[in-house]
């Protein structure tokens, strides 16, 4: 993990990394093959959920008498089985899945990152009762919890957000926890409790830029098992619903028709596969870069 060097002075600079830091931490990371494919495919995945409704060749919801169409000239992924062209919803169904999970990680990170750098500085029964609290959520798959709350709610997405950030930042609050209590003790917060400074101000300027490298490379990884419980979510119809196209919607929707058409199944899945292969290489690649042994949370 990358620390700060004792005093004030050097808290200011880790909380406002200069230019030249950033710098080295992306040409760290481009160095690496994961690093390169991984930023690679998530930024292609990004902008393509940006741009597909400008660029898509059909309209991803018109039916058509062509249904199964092998891959051709006109349809370069073939259609479905209501003439649907596949490309064209494969391209845009990511846009709810990526919108949704982005939300959600950015839930999971702030929430789970505060409480965890808290628990870390009060140590104590607080923390252990907290910590056995969190212990039992993560003992049941959190999936099983989302499984309810999106049949309970129609996968609503006002529910599905905060449950979603819930239950995928209690990792994050571990391991904002370990990393608290691995720098809580270290000189420059002692050189900061002995100046008199502020509880806040040592949690601001002392511990949370200490941390923060570790909390955003978790909640990278978590953000990549929230599209795979997304797309779990959608395969069962709980998550979007039609005529939204979704990749976990599209597997559900070709899975009886593999031996005629699965071109149908294959695009969306090779699609979700690589999404989720490169926020996990750009995770790992990241938390190279930083200097982090990751810490995992249990699941």
């Amino acid at each position: 993990m990358v620390t700060a060097e004792p005093g004030a002075d050097a808290a200011d600079s880790a909380s406002h990394p200069p230019a030249g830091q950033r710098r080295a931490v992306l040409a760290r990371l481009l160095a690496r093959p994961s690093g390169r494919i991984g930023l690679a495919l998530v930024l292609f995945h990004i902008a393509l959920a940006m741009l597909s409704p400008l660029i898509v060749p059909y309209d991803a919801a018109a039916q058509g008498l062509d249904a199964f169409d092998a891959p051709s000239a006109a349809h370069w992924l073939g259609t479905d089985q209501l003439g649907r062209d596949v490309l064209s919803r494969t391209m845009l169904g990511s846009r709810e899945l990526l919108s949704v999970t982005a939300q959600a990680a950015g839930a999971a990170i702030l929430w789970g990152g505060a409480a965890g750098i808290l628990l870390g500085l009060a140590g104590g029964l607080i923390d252990d009762l907290a910590l056995r609290v969190v212990d039992a959520f993560l003992g049941i798959p959190s999936l099983l919890f989302l499984l309810l709350i999106a049949f309970a709610f129609r996968g609503s997405t006002e529910i599905v957000v905060p449950a979603f950030g819930f239950f995928y930042g209690l990792p994050v609050l571990r391991i904002a926890r370990a990393a608290t209590r691995g720098v809580r003790d270290a000189d420059y917060v002692t050189a900061a409790r002995l100046r008199g400074e502020s509880a806040f101000h040592m949690l601001w300027a002392e511990i949370r830029p200490n941390v923060a490298d570790v909390i955003l490379v978790e909640g990278a990884m978590e953000w990549s098992w929230m599209i795979l419980a997304f797309s779990s979510l959608s395969f069962l119809g709980l998550g979007v619903q039609p005529p939204t196209p979704d990749w976990g919607q599209m597997v559900a929707d070709a899975r009886g028709y593999l031996t005629i058409a699965p071109w149908a199944a294959a695009a969306p899945c090779a699609a979700l596969v690589s999404l989720v292969v490169g926020l996990n290489f750009l995770s790992d690649a990241l938390g190279k870069a930083l200097g982090i042994d990751a810490i995992r949370a249990p699941r």
